[in-house]
């Protein structure tokens, strides 16, 4: 009488493994695309509008130094406003538009931009 190899028991299971694990991946890779979605989809429209443009370092610098150096500093490294040198590592570019044109968070006054002005 000879014995099954055990490659022909364990491979049934080891395929049903292999589905179920790509089936959860699937579902997962969808759930994550919906929750992206979502969340694209509720970014506010002058938030959307601005990041959809080119900002001109040198007008964003004069727009700083006119609005921002007061308070953040001349080189941004904070006086009565804190330091922005890392703030990128902090708040992601949407974040930072809904910052500045919120002032939620005093001393900060809300700053109404337009667009353009905002991408510099």
């Amino acid at each position: 009488m000879t014995e099954p190899s055990p490659n022909a028991a364990t491979s049934p299971s080891q395929g049903g493994g292999l589905i179920r694990a790509l089936v959860l991946l699937a579902a997962s890779a969808s759930i994550l695309l919906v929750l992206w979605f979502l969340g694209i989809s509720q970014i506010n429209p002058y938030v959307r509008a601005t990041l959809h443009l080119k900002g001109s370092q040198e007008r964003g610098l004069q727009l700083f130094r006119m609005n921002c150096a007061g308070c953040h500093g001349i080189a941004g490294q904070g006086l009565v406003g804190p330091d922005l040198h890392r703030i990128s590592r902090k708040k992601n570019d949407s974040q930072l538009i809904r910052q500045v044109v919120s002032g939620k968070t005093p001393p900060m006054p809300s700053f109404e931009l337009e667009p353009q002005a905002m991408a510099d």
